[in-house]
């Protein structure tokens, strides 16, 4: 059977959203909902879509790859029940089918895989513009805090099954962007991501995992996969939800802030959870682990290179920093030159 969600040329991604259509209008009606109006939001490691109701409750439906397995999925589920009944946090949560159940698996067209799908509570609110205020900062801090705090209350069922997000998987990304690192990095730009990436595993395995630095994690906090509502966050997108380095976690959004809000981030989590003394190294390490696994991500799409190129400037810049033992996060690290050998080789560096 051919996976769903195969496509490799843009014709084949056009048929893949027709094909995801036809499952989506069927699996509205698996469940008891008055809706008016499907609109489609992205082709990722899910379809998914917003179901606009005739009142004021609206519906995202996913429509699931292969990646994930049904107790995984289900796991997710119950995670998120599991979240929102903890005080002062609100994310998506699964709706049952008519039929009681929560994921779905529907005929699609001869010779593809049936797909999973589930249907999900819509989380008000907007995604942020522009640069973030320090309250903002400070209040994604302490939302993140509240779900690592949440999370470890979470008594894990017998078949709770969720990836694990550590060395191992770190290392597969790497042989993926092995692939496509030539369409947006220099030889010399390869060789410090590939020194990088060496340090980050050597890092790894000196950290000793503990009920204080790691559990259940979000595991894609980036700001995409939240939305605002009168200055207060709320996390969706779950699906990379899994096991993982309560830091690995806060790395996620720390990527994308200016070192100020860094700090603040740092002081909302603390007003939840407290960190070690000596946190900085580690958080630095995994900064780095996930600014490679983003591009692992996104390198296999050439509609994502101009923007990879254009960021290499920065991410070369903190491989740099991060290679040569030097403290960046609250920092503001200048850009490097991704058309100069010399500055984008360790070497140079060590000898100015």
């Amino acid at each position: 059977m051919i996976d769903f969600f195969r496509f490799d040329t843009d014709e084949e991604r056009r048929a893949l959203l027709v094909r995801a259509r036809k499952v989506a209008l069927s699996a509205i009606q698996q469940y008891d909902l008055e809706w008016e109006r499907i609109q489609f939001i992205q082709l990722s490691d899910t379809i998914t879509y917003k179901i606009e109701t005739n009142t004021t409750e609206h519906y995202l439906l996913r429509i699931h790859s292969d990646r994930l397995s049904r107790e995984e999925i289900l796991s997710e589920l119950l995670l998120l029940q599991a979240l929102n009944e903890s005080t002062g946090l609100n994310v998506p949560e699964g709706i049952a089918s008519c039929d009681g159940h929560y994921v779905l698996q529907l005929d699609t067209e001869i010779g593809y895989r049936r797909p999973y799908v589930t249907m999900m509570r819509w989380i008000e609110g907007e995604h942020a513009t522009g640069d973030f205020t320090d309250s903002c900062a400070y209040n994604i801090g302490v939302l993140i805090g509240r779900l690592h705090a949440a999370a470890r209350n979470f008594v894990l069922p017998s078949d709770f099954v969720r990836p694990i997000w550590g060395v191992e998987s770190f290392k597969r990304d790497m042989a993926k962007l092995e692939c496509y690192y030539e369409r947006f990095l220099s030889e010399e730009g390869w060789e410090l991501y590939r020194a990088g990436a060496e340090k980050v595993v050597s890092q790894l395995a000196t950290m000793h995992p503990s009920e204080h630095n790691f559990g259940l994690i979000h595991a894609d906090l980036h700001t995409g996969n939240m939305v605002f509502k009168e200055n207060q966050p709320y996390p969706i997108d779950f699906g990379r939800c899994g096991y993982g380095y309560y830091l690995y976690d806060m790395a996620g959004t720390l990527l994308e802030l200016w070192p100020k809000h860094r700090w603040m981030l740092i002081q909302g989590y603390e007003s939840v959870r407290k960190l070690e003394s000596d946190y900085t190294r580690d958080l630095e390490c995994f900064f780095i682990m996930f600014m490679i696994e983003n591009y692992s991500h996104h390198a296999s799409n050439p509609r994502e290179i101009d923007s990879l190129i254009e960021e290499q400037q920065y991410a070369l810049a903190y491989l740099k920093e991060y290679l040569n033992g030097r403290s960046f996060l609250f920092k503001v690290v200048e850009p490097v030159s991704t058309t100069s050998n010399r500055n984008t080789s360790i070497e140079s560096d060590k000898n100015e």
